[in-house]
């Protein structure tokens, strides 16, 4: 394990490095995802894999092809709970779960179940779910999915709301025998969840996004703070997020060194350089959790190819050593 010192400016000490991969799984076949995963979980190098919550394939901004919308997606939890069966030590989620699609109490029994498949290996991920309507990226990356499958596209602070009280509603499923809950979103009675998930008090929260409003509900409700790194989101961007965080953690009393910050980037297979170059800014940012998603179709032994090119570099050369 890496023990990495902190660049200037961070509140975090010593950090520990963990790396995964992420599959999204769309125009690519089942069995490609089960090898990748499968190949993966023998690789103590890659901790953790993830899949992405979307019901139609195609998601990025710019215009629509038709031929996008109409190749193959599989349900992410679904598909989770599969993968859970077929692997033995990975630690595996959705990054993230879209918390407009399902109902939070429904949710915590899906999740509780994946955990208790996998032997307490889940890590929840969970979203407020696309963009506000003002968003460009509103008509063409959350529009067509939402009318797709009848989701209704509140007002962004309706969702805001609807998220808080989902993650209160699933928490105390997961710690608590029974409870009613009234909400201004949500109202349950004689609400309760067994089997528990294995691990306790239970699975960490993994909440994803930079926006204002979304870095307060991390703040309150988050273990592992997930953001897009570059070249989406510069790096310097990342850095100002992360300091705004621990202000709005030290304003609620809450220590900012309990929230592990995530980055997740795509990588390139013809151009490693850049890729470790890019581990290696986030990883002296602060950011030690670090995803990198797999384009489809994957080549013969990636998973491997990650560990040997990606990885095994940027922890060597991370701790002074050369590459190699």
């Amino acid at each position: 394990m890496l023990a990495l010192e902190c660049a200037p400016g961070s509140n975090l000490d010593v950090m520990r490095l963990s790396f995964g991969i992420k599959t999204t799984p769309a125009h690519v076949d089942y069995a490609d995802i089960v090898r990748v995963w499968q190949e993966a979980d023998e690789i103590e190098e890659i901790e953790h894999a993830w899949l992405y919550d979307h019901l139609l394939p195609r998601v990025g901004p710019g215009p629509i092809q038709e031929s996008e919308l109409a190749g193959p997606v599989y349900e992410g939890w679904t598909l989770l709970a599969a993968l859970a069966a077929q692997t033995r030590r990975l630690r595996l989620g959705l990054m993230v779960t879209n918390n407009r699609i399902r109902r939070p109490a429904v949710l915590a029994k899906m999740a509780a179940t994946v955990d208790v498949i996998s032997g307490g290996r889940l890590e929840f991920g969970l979203g407020i779910g696309g963009f506000p309507r003002r968003d460009p990226r509103f008509e063409t990356m959350v529009a067509p999915e939402y009318k797709a499958y009848g989701i209704e596209p509140r007002p962004w602070t309706e969702a805001v709301a609807d998220f808080a009280e989902s993650c209160e509603i699933i928490r105390r499923l997961w710690t608590e025998e029974v409870f009613d809950y009234t909400g201004r979103h949500h109202r349950l009675r004689a609400a309760r969840c067994n089997p528990k998930p294995v691990q306790r008090p239970h699975p960490p929260f993994l909440v994803a996004g930079a926006g204002q409003a979304t870095l307060g509900l991390v703040a309150d409700h988050a273990d592992i703070w997930n953001v897009i790194g570059p070249p989406v989101n510069p790096i310097e961007a990342l850095r100002r997020h992360s300091t705004t965080l621990d202000e709005l953690c030290i304003a609620r009393g809450r220590d900012p060194r309990e929230i592990t910050r995530s980055a997740q980037i795509v990588i390139t297979y013809d151009n490693p350089d850049s890729t470790r170059n890019t581990l290696r800014q986030l990883a002296t940012a602060g950011f030690t959790h670090l995803v990198l998603s797999l384009p489809s179709p994957y080549p013969r032994d990636v998973a491997h190819w990650v560990a040997d090119e990606l990885i095994i570099p940027v922890r060597r050369t991370l701790d002074g050593l050369p590459p190699r």
